[in-house]
């Protein structure tokens, strides 16, 4: 395999990982960062011995790959300059703000040949290697991801800063077209959505839950799935999971059999950073593509239209009454 040169734009909570996992990674060497505090940057590209541009553009001639972890907002921007440059992109989820930006990047790294990679980072959680060979036919699954109030990330709402990654999880299961979305939400301690919930129905008769919020008192990453004899309980946080299936009894009776599983201590950000390289050296569409990533936002901003339509409604019967 060869090694990579590769860069990070922007080395705040996320990027600084980034650079850190690549310094250390033998397919790669980290060569540059740059991020638009000159401070942060010069801390964080002296800790790595590497050189630090408070302009990106600087640094992509000097690469092969950069991971992108800028806020939201700036990600079509840059990731576009990054590829028309001929450099292959992580960038962390989600792709871009804007469902039309987002397919505008797949189309520019098919044109440019480059790799684009979306940092939906829950798909690399060793957990879901080991439980997603036995989800079949599944015709229930519950996602909740709670987590407490922070400034960080409330450029935008809670369905595309948490819920999303559910998001890309349940479309990866490959359930067919969507039929039904139920949404609520509400903005409670910033100008954007806190807390929602949605309820999509798929063309199979597979149901799907989402419960995402930025203002609990705690963290919790699990999902359950249910399906013809047996049913499962993840927990992403702490990599286990308990598969409790049906047991048939000499008797003709129903036991259930329990077995608990363990996904072992691999850390997701690193292996997703090896995906994206070994998926630049051997020229394959990576595990979460470009492609995947605005289909996970296309089903997130379906669920805020769904959101906003009700909360319409709702100050409208208000009004009346």
């Amino acid at each position: 395999m060869d090694q990579l040169k590769v860069g990070v734009i922007g080395v705040g909570h996320l990027g600084q990982h980034h650079a850190r996992i690549y310094s250390a990674l033998p397919e790669a060497r980290l060569v540059a960062i740059s991020d638009i505090d000159v401070s942060r940057g010069h801390a964080i590209a002296s800790q790595f011995h590497v050189q630090h541009h408070a302009q990106f553009a600087r640094l992509l001639s000097d690469v092969d790959a950069v991971s992108v972890a800028v806020p939201t907002s700036q990600h079509y921007p840059v990731v576009r300059a990054c590829l028309e440059a001929g450099v292959h992109v992580l960038v962390e989820k989600p792709i871009t703000s804007g469902i039309e930006d987002g397919r505008t990047l797949v189309k520019l790294a098919k044109q440019y040949k480059c790799i684009l990679q979306v940092g939906h980072v829950e798909r690399f959680n060793p957990i879901v290697d080991i439980v997603r060979p036995l989800i079949q036919n599944p015709g229930f699954v519950e996602c909740h991801r709670l987590s407490p109030f922070q400034p960080r990330g409330t450029d935008v709402d809670v369905v595309l800063d948490l819920m999303i990654h559910d998001l890309d999880i349940v479309l990866s299961l490959q359930l067919g077209s969507i039929v039904s979305i139920e949404a609520s939400g509400l903005a409670v301690l910033t100008d954007q959505i806190d807390i929602a919930n949605a309820r999509i129905g798929f063309a199979n008769g597979s149901v799907a839950t989402f419960t995402a919020s930025r203002i609990s008192t705690g963290r919790l990453r699990k999902c359950r799935v249910f399906q013809p004899q047996a049913y499962f309980s993840i927990d992403y946080q702490d990599r286990q999971a308990v598969i409790h299936r049906r047991n048939g009894r000499n008797d003709g009776g129903v036991s259930v059999k329990t077995e608990q599983l363990s996904g072992g201590d691999g850390e997701p950000l690193q292996r997703e950073l090896q995906a994206f390289l070994a998926a630049i050296n051997s020229q394959s569409t990576p595990l979460v593509s470009g492609e995947d990533g605005v289909g996970s936002l296309d089903l997130a901003h379906q669920i805020l239209k769904n959101i906003h339509v009700a909360s319409a409604a709702t100050s409208s019967k208000e009004s009346r009454d």
